[in-house]
């Protein structure tokens, strides 16, 4: 090319070329832990979101023993359970199935 005229530099033409490789590498490298931290994350909230929801079934159905054995009121099995009195009250006449 420079036998021709065009005035381009082979080294720095060379140079830009490498530089243009790094900079491709380097973005799919982040790309690639991006979507990693991402995975990660998603991961982390679904397994908090199955922990409330188990422990959430856990005290209504800790709720509705309780209410079948028909021995503490409503706001003593709020208390116990965690409940609010209105959730119990609701259990009263819920199906279990």
């Amino acid at each position: 090319m420079q036998r021709l005229g065009a005035g381009i530099n082979l080294t720095e033409l060379n140079s830009l070329m490498e530089d243009r490789d790094m900079l491709a590498e380097n973005l799919e490298n982040w790309a690639k832990k991006e979507r990693q931290e991402g995975r990660q994350e998603g991961r982390q909230e679904g397994r908090q979101e199955g922990e409330q929801l188990g422990t959430e079934k856990t005290q209504r159905a800790t709720a509705r023993n309780l209410i079948k054995l028909g021995v503490l009121s409503d706001e003593q099995i709020a208390g116990v359970t965690g409940l609010t009195v209105d959730e119990v009250r609701a259990l009263h006449g819920e199906d279990p199935h």
